[in-house]
């Protein structure tokens, strides 16, 4: 953990400094897949509840967020592709990343209750709580099941959505959190293949620290093939149809395809060409998520069976 004694004080911070802390490149996939669960509910909300539901929302992903910057500043500082985050620059202070984090993170779940419900707030609490903990304190640096049980922070917002809608939990908000709960293993996988050793020398125990490459890459095939069918089955649910399940059998081909592809190459092939297989597996597990929620609100738009 970073140690806030030690910091010297920060260099000047900017606005964007503050908002990097929430990590708007993820939040923006956590207001977009609540925004789904929420729209796509079988109860009407109205449309300006709607909107600080996703808001508060939001709120709650960025606390999580500047939590986790807080905590990770160490590894953060060692990783290239995280050392220009604000805190392992210096430009926000450690304990400041920690009172933002814990203020927002009390001012989402509050606010959640009172614009929606708190069985909601309740549950965004829970999310909030299982990132920067369970995750982010615990299994990051203990287990190379990491990714894969953390993975279900990730996976929470819609149903959060939908919960906002409906007070309570269906089986489509349960195939959402598949959905992302059994993308987000391949998706990081692909990332840790060609990131090099950032995550070997920031010690934290990926997959490919701890098993190699080729383990690795034997387990973005199999969770291809384990997401397939979650996929599918949201399409025989009352917010599927035909719209979401032709976009989501050639969704899933593609992955599945893009899998085998990477199960059957070398660290020398990959090498060789700069791991432009992993790379664009990568861009097309992005693609992936995001054509599939998208195509929800299509066929909600449309109707669906």
């Amino acid at each position: 953990m970073a140690d806030i004694n030690a910091y010297e004080g920060p260099v000047e911070a900017g606005f964007g400094d503050y908002v990097a802390l929430l990590k708007p490149r993820v939040m923006s996939l956590v207001v977009f897949t609540a925004f789904v669960g929420l729209w796509i509910a079988p109860q009407p909300v109205n449309p300006f509840v709607g909107f600080c539901a996703v808001l508060f929302i939001a709120l709650g992903g960025g606390a999580s967020g500047a939590l986790n910057m807080w905590y990770d500043a160490d590894i953060d500082a060692v990783m290239k592709r995280t050392s220009g985050r604000p805190v392992p620059a210096g430009r926000v202070a450690p304990g400041e990343a920690l009172g933002l984090g814990i203020a927002l993170s009390g001012l989402s779940v509050m606010m959640l209750g009172l614009a929606a419900n708190w069985f909601a707030a309740g549950f965004l609490a829970f999310t909030i709580f299982f990132y920067a903990v369970v995750y982010t304190i615990w299994l990051k640096r203990s287990t190379p099941q990491n990714i894969v049980i953390g993975g279900a922070a990730g996976a929470f917002p819609p149903m959060i959505g939908w919960a906002c809608a409906t007070g309570g939990i269906g089986i489509e908000s349960l195939l959402m959190f598949a959905l992302i709960f059994f993308w987000t293993p391949p998706h990081f996988w692909a990332l840790a293949l060609f990131m090099k050793d950032d995550y070997s020398k920031a010690g934290v125990p990926m997959l490919t620290v701890t098993h190699g490459r080729k383990v690795t890459r034997r387990h973005i095939f199999l969770y291809t093939l384990v997401l397939a069918p979650f996929a599918i089955w949201l399409g025989f649910t009352s917010v599927g149809g035909p719209i979401y399940l032709g976009v989501s059998a050639v969704l899933n081909l593609l992955f599945i395809a893009g899998g085998w592809r990477i199960l059957h190459r070398t660290e020398e092939q990959a090498q060789a060409d700069a791991y432009r297989v992993e790379k664009r597996y990568f861009r097309l597990s992005l693609y992936y998520l995001f054509l599939h929620f998208l195509a929800l609100l299509v066929q909600h738009s449309v109707g669906g069976w």
